[in-house]
């Protein structure tokens, strides 16, 4: 079957209303809207400049096949639209980590480890947990994941994804180090670590180039909504 029509695209009988503006950068505008469904989110890539608009594309369309891998995940978005120009996706509602970080609360992270070990036995890795901004802390305190325009699928026994599946554990651990890190385990304190030949790559080759990319050309910081650091 041609991967690209792996998404299905479905039809939305009413226009939407923009109830409000959340983020604007380079590939593209997000808010969040209102139609006959209820309150979802849209990604519109019309809003990003021509030259970015075929990564921007890439980004979008790696989201929906990473979304459409975890249907049923209820602390994961669920698609609902993907047509090539607008990506929508299920509002959940929450605040990111660092507008309401889960001090001390053990629960939390045991059940983001949870997540994670279900997302990636779904044969996704999201690839950016770096990003406090990509973990939500919802109402009930229950932690949920948003933004996988990084992720990467595969076969979740592969070594390269269990490999990524590690950094995004090792991500987490991160996490809990600054907000509970009392309770990090012995084993938790050996994986953080222990870094991968994959990561030590990134810092010493990829970064730089990134850095440069976003900083010096697309004028926005990445670290951008990532909380306090140790």
């Amino acid at each position: 079957m041609n991967r690209e029509h792996v998404i299905e695209k479905t039809a939305i009988d009413e226009p939407a209303i923009e109830v409000e503006a959340l983020k604007a950068d380079s590939f593209g505008r997000i808010a969040l809207m209102r139609d006959a469904r209820g309150l979802f989110v849209r990604r519109d890539l019309s809003a990003s400049p021509w030259w970015l608009r075929f990564p921007a594309w890439r980004l979008a369309r790696r989201e929906a096949l990473a979304l459409r891998r975890l249907v049923g995940q209820a602390q994961t978005p669920q698609l609902l639209n993907w047509n090539g120009t607008h990506l929508d996706r299920s509002f959940l509602d929450g605040v990111a980590m660092y507008k309401n970080p889960p001090r001390g609360d053990l629960a939390y992270f045991h059940a983001a480890r949870r997540l994670l070990q279900q997302v990636h036995r779904r044969g996704v890795a999201h690839n950016d947990l770096a990003k406090e901004a990509n973990w939500l802390v919802r109402a009930d305190g229950s932690p949920a994941l948003i933004d996988f325009q990084l992720a990467v699928l595969g076969d979740p026994r592969s070594r390269w994804m269990r490999l990524l599946a590690r950094e995004d554990l090792r991500h987490l651990l991160k996490h809990k180090r600054m907000y509970c890190r009392d309770k990090l385990t012995p084993v938790e304190w050996r994986l953080l670590k222990r870094t991968s030949w994959m990561r030590d790559l990134w810092f010493r080759t990829g970064k730089p180039v990134y850095r440069f990319v976003t900083r010096r050309i697309l004028k926005w910081e990445d670290n951008e909504g990532q909380g306090p650091k140790p």
